[in-house]
């Protein structure tokens, strides 16, 4: 598997604070099977031209000596788009050595135009793709189409996938309408994983969907290939105790899934 989106730089941002927090996430992110990792501090479109370039080189090549020999660490950004119409073509911006940029939006209400810059981007020559839509205030699947219309790729994080509340109903119709094309973690330092999301999609029938999501398609986006479809996969109320044990929040009872063509 590979993980587009992790906050693992320790000390870079609000993510892992020491060497020794990311390499505990790194330990477990290689038992689970994940293969490589982009981590993607966060950045302001703003402040773009200001990165503390050398700093952040040194911390990553520093991690990359010390992590497990079976896990590649690749460096990218989470660009805030905080303003519109920032130039965001410079290859030190990009996910390792590809041409695409991790985007979100500002916390809170989504500003107006959002499929306008998304196309802007495109157009620049850089695929942008949008972390996380399902945080976003005033977002709907309507609005998600737009942004894939626009030529953006969409990734979601597992938490949501696996969690509770609105934002987790969703993430959930996403999955049933075949709207996330990538799965992440997002892992700040924590327990957040790849492993959970996949291991859960298994057990209700739709492995052909978790390998498009954790490792086809990140595989395709870092090395500048066409993303393959996912199909639509319908959560069904019954599948819900299965995801809470997995997650550790409840005892699972029956579950099943129904893929949709």
């Amino acid at each position: 598997m590979i993980d587009i989106h992790t906050h693992l730089l320790p000390g870079v941002d609000d993510g892992a604070k020491t060497y020794e927090q990311s390499l505990e996430v790194l330990s477990r992110f290689a038992t689970s099977g994940v293969t490589c990792v982009v981590c993607t501090p966060h950045l302001a479109a703003s402040e773009a031209d200001r990165v503390p370039q050398d700093r952040y080189r040194r911390t990553h090549r520093e991690l990359c000596e010390l992590a497990p020999s079976s896990i590649t660490i690749q460096r990218g950004w989470e660009i805030m788009l905080d303003r519109p119409g920032v130039d965001l073509t410079a290859p030190f911006l990009r996910l390792g050595a590809s041409g695409a940029i991790l985007v979100e939006f500002p916390r809170g209400t989504l500003p107006p135009g959002t499929d306008i810059e998304l196309a802007r981007i495109r157009q620049s020559g850089v695929l942008p793709v949008v972390a996380h839509p399902e945080r976003y205030g005033g977002v709907s699947l309507e609005l998600i189409r737009a942004w894939r219309a626009a030529g953006a790729v969409i990734q979601t994080d597992t938490a949501y996938l696996l969690g509770d509340g609105a934002r987790s109903i969703l993430a959930r119709g996403m999955l049933g309408e075949g709207l996330i094309d990538i799965l992440a973690s997002d892992n700040h330092g924590d327990q957040r994983s790849l492993w959970a999301a996949h291991e859960w999609l298994i057990e209700i029938g739709a492995p052909d969907a978790s390998r498009l999501m954790t490792t086809v398609n990140p595989e395709a986006l870092l090395s500048d290939q066409r993303l393959v479809p996912v199909p639509r996969v319908q959560v069904e109320k019954g599948m819900m105790s299965r995801l809470r044990e997995l997650v550790g929040l409840k005892k699972a009872g029956p579950t099943r899934a129904t893929p949709i063509a």
